[in-house]
């Protein structure tokens, strides 16, 4: 009999083995004071709060005791926040994949009192959250020390103290690296680092000339160092956003080459990953197509044609990645660098027809517009003002294109406005495909053309182009000084 009992006793333990073995998580909660109440395991996704979602709930019972178990193969782990009903309180802790832990806690002490069983990395945590309310104090009574300083001894002594307090916090972070490496709280550490600009006089490889942008460089080449692009733990914190953008408006320069090149590497850091991946094809996708800064729209041409086009974007159903290729499709023939794509239009007037790519000008403005349009009704008059009061003298030409409108509407509106200077053509037929050729889905919608009818400018206005016009004179009259001294 006793065989029996321990053969079933062996048994009973495998199987509870067995059913733990493929869990994602396993959190017994109690909190005494949130009996019959509902709380929310919620978690990061990129972003610190307030964006944050939602992954699981439980019910207390009337003792407070709530359970959280999954078994989802797609858990990764990261920072993850409970959240009591009608968000009275909350707290944040760590989260990893097979983790089979219990909390306690207070719900009048939290965020504070939370005591983990079974998690040595939570208690880690929770001494690190304790070390950083020190840190906290410790700047603030500094901050009143400073506001006191009569003398710059005084403020010398302040600051001081700060930038040890500060050198203390780097040191815990860092040493935890070192000794507990691979682990969560590791990685969050590693994407906090800020690059320590060395100290002294950096010089140019000549030895001679000062390296005035040495700083700059230092700081972006090691940007990244500590970042886990192959953890996907990241992403399910609020790190990684920020750094995004940190980045990319701050130490990118902002020209297609220039943001292609870094996106490139940043995708292939991440290659491989599933989160990380995606999060950063989907941000910068979204930065590019979202940029107020003109050229932009290249990115994002680029990205579609080089990761969506081969199958790099597997979260995307085939009707969402059709919606980027088209819009793609429609951007690239008119990216700026590439010859403008030809119009021929008659004119409204004359109904003689008239071809953009013949028009001569040593510039051409490209108005796409309706005469119904407020925008437009605001925006072609003032671009008229600095046409004749600048543009026309630097051998700028306009070329216009109603995009609706019958021709009397059309030309009531130009005589009114007294814009019978410029080429002015309608389409009376629909029959052009001017829409898809320069992604017209907006009036009023401009560009400038060179001599060459290059497109070198998009989605201007009237405030703009002289600058443009300006800019581009000057580094045509560079070139050849240039060509001259090679």
């Amino acid at each position: 009999m006793k065989k029996i009992t321990l053969i079933v006793t062996l048994a009973l333990l495998a199987i509870t083995q067995l059913s733990f073995a493929g869990i994602s998580y396993h959190i017994k909660l109690k909190i005494p004071d949130a009996n019959d109440t509902m709380v929310y395991l919620l978690h990061y996704y990129g972003k610190g709060r307030p964006t944050i979602f939602k992954l699981d709930s439980a019910r207390f019972d009337k003792s407070g005791n709530a359970e959280f178990k999954s078994s989802d193969p797609e858990f990764v782990g990261g920072i993850y926040i409970m959240l009591l009903s009608k968000r009275t309180a909350d707290f944040e802790f760590l989260l990893n994949k097979g983790d089979d832990m219990s909390i306690t806690a207070n719900i009048s002490k939290l965020p504070d009192g939370v005591k983990f069983k079974n998690s040595p990395e939570n208690e880690r945590f929770e001494e690190y959250i304790g070390f950083l309310k020190d840190y906290s104090a410790g700047q603030e009574q500094l901050k009143k020390d400073l506001e006191k300083a009569k003398t710059t001894a005084d403020t010398t002594a302040v600051r001081n103290k700060s930038m040890a307090q500060a050198k203390k916090l780097t040191d815990y972070r860092r040493n935890y690296i070192k000794n507990n490496p691979g682990t969560l709280l590791a990685g969050i550490f590693g994407g906090m680092e800020v690059p320590e600009i060395p100290e002294g006089t950096h010089y140019l490889e000549d030895g001679v000339t000062k390296d005035s942008t040495f700083a700059y460089h230092y700081y972006k080449s090691h940007f990244w160092d500590g970042f886990s692009f192959q953890d996907d733990r990241m992403i399910y914190t609020p790190l990684y956003d920020q750094k995004l953008e940190e980045y990319f408006s701050k130490l990118v320069v902002p020209v297609p080459d220039s943001v292609e090149h870094e996106a490139d590497m940043i995708l292939h850091k991440a290659k491989g990953t599933k989160d990380v991946f995606h999060y950063s094809l989907w941000w910068l996708t979204r930065y590019a197509e979202n940029s107020k800064i003109m050229g932009m729209d290249e990115v994002f041409v680029y990205l579609v044609e080089n990761y969506y086009m081969k199958g790099d974007a597997f979260w995307l159903k085939s009707d969402e990645l059709s919606k980027y290729l088209d819009r793609a499709q429609k951007i690239a023939p008119n990216v700026i660098g590439n010859i403008a794509p030809e119009v021929n239009l008659p004119n409204v007037f004359t109904q003689k027809e008239e071809s953009l790519l013949n028009s001569k000008g040593k510039y051409t403005v490209v108005v796409f517009y309706s005469p119904s349009c407020g925008h437009c009704q605001h925006e072609l008059p003032q671009l008229d003002s600095v046409y004749n009061a600048v543009l026309k003298a630097k051998g700028v030409r306009i070329f216009t294109v109603a995009t609706e409108g019958e021709a009397t509407a059309i030309t009531d509106f130009l005589k009114k406005n007294k814009l019978e200077d410029w080429t002015n053509t309608w389409n009376p037929d629909h029959t052009s495909d001017y829409h898809s050729k320069y992604d017209v889905y907006s009036t009023p919608t401009i560009y400038l053309l060179d001599e060459k009818k290059i497109i070198r400018g998009k989605r201007l206005d009237h405030s703009n182009i002289v600058g443009l016009v300006e800019m581009l004179d000057k580094k045509g009259k560079e070139k050849p000084a240039s060509s001259k001294t090679k």
